[in-house]
This record gives structure tokens, sequence and C-alpha cells, in this order.
């Protein structure tokens, strides 16, 4: 059967026609326009913005003063259970790399903390960033042993950015940033 490009079409509700407002009483959307009838939404130009409750004191407001906020400098832990070891049937040593290639844990960056959530029967060799008391436990009565590795990931030295110069007891002392005081470190000897 051949093929014409009169037979294409597209597909079944993919393209609608417009809405044509204010075209007449007959078209079904004439007179106001689907806007129904007065007030601000009506009118032309810009509407009510989000969240405007007409003056009233707004629902953000009128809600509890939040509490607590987000520390954008967290360091982001690895979990990983003792059980999860067993079930991923990990033995022998055990250590961020090999944790990586199975998929249990998200990337080399991250530090990695072992729990003791689950039951282990054979014995591991542990080697992460930091270990719960119970996890030791298990681990050393199942024969196996854990040691801790220096983390090096970029959260250990993350600090918040600050316009106050870091000012030590010694530059406190000689009036730093005082009147009469040495105004930059290469004045202070």
């Amino acid at each position: 059967m051949p093929f014409n490009l009169n037979d294409l079409v597209p597909n079944e509700g993919s393209n609608t026609k417009r809405k044509r407002v204010g075209r007449g009483t007959g078209s079904g959307h004439g007179k106001t326009s689907g806007r129904g009838t007065k007030g601000q939404k009506s009118r032309s130009g810009p509407g009510v913005r989000a969240g405007f409750e007409g003056g009233q004191l707004p629902i953000q407001k009128r809600m509890p003063y939040k509490r607590g906020f987000t520390n954008i400098y967290k360091a982001d832990w690895e979990v990983v259970n003792i059980g999860s070891l067993e079930e991923f049937g990990i033995t022998g040593a055990v250590t961020p790399e090999t944790l990586y290639e199975r998929g249990i844990i998200r990337g080399l960056e991250f530090p990695v903390k072992i729990l003791g959530a689950g039951a282990l029967t054979g014995a591991v060799q542990v080697s992460a960033h930091a270990v719960s008391e119970s996890a030791k436990e298990r681990i050393e009565a199942a024969g196996g042993s854990v040691t801790l590795i220096e983390r090096t990931d970029r959260w250990v030295t993350a600090r918040p950015r600050s316009r106050k110069l870091p000012i030590n007891s010694e530059l406190k002392q000689a009036g730093f940033g005082k009147v009469g005081g040495p105004t930059s470190r290469d004045d202070f000897s």
C-alpha cells in the first residue's frame, strides 16, 4: 500500500485548537471571554501575585516563625549497616572502594560509617571513616577487625565564608583594627 504525504496526520489529541475568546456570543467565549464578571482578575494587566490574600495577613505570617536552619556545610555521610554486608555477600576486606564497586555507596568522595543493624556471620576486615560501638562489637564477635581511616573528604575543611578577619589572641592584644593600632598584618611584628 503506497504511503503519501497527505496520509500524515498528528496523533489523536496531540494538537488542540486555540481557545479564541472575545469573538461573539456564538463562539461560547464572547463578552467576558471566560473571565467572569468584574473584579481585579477580570481586568487586563498583572493579576494577583501568588500567596496574596487581599490584604489579609497571609498564611506564612500567621504561622509560627520557623525554627532552626539547614546547614549547607553538613558532612554528607554514607551509612552502611552490617546487615547490608551480609546481604550483598561481602567477605574479607571491606573498604570504601569495595562498597562502591558493589553499588552500596554513592561515591568515594563521601565518608563511610558502618552501623550495627542486622546480623553478621562471616569474619570481615572493615576499614571505614567511622564505626558505631554496636557494629564494632558485632564485627569483632564474628571474628573480624575494625580499622578507622582518616577522613580526607571536602567536608573536613569546609567552613562558611566570613567577612571577619581571623584574629588570634596576639593580634587582639596589639589592638589590630583599633584606632592607633596596626591596620594590616604587615604592620604587626
